[in-house]
């Protein structure tokens, strides 16, 4: 499954985890993604959507 949102097309970012020691490992923020089925552009789809995308379309209906 991609990590992407349908939406806003929000994918993971890349950082360093830091140990106290101060060593950095790679690691990946992925997105809060949900499966939803969703009216979008007209049709009922199931999408993969972001918490971010799914609060605004809570707001605008």
């Amino acid at each position: 499954m991609a990590q992407r949102c349908d939406i806003c097309n929000k994918g993971p970012l890349y950082g360093h985890g830091r140990s106290h020691a101060m060593n950095a490992t790679h690691r990946r923020f992925m997105p809060n993604l949900t499966k939803r089925t969703l009216v979008y552009q007209g049709k009922k789809q199931k999408l993969n959507v972001c918490a971010n995308c799914l609060r605004t379309l809570g707001k605008n209906g």
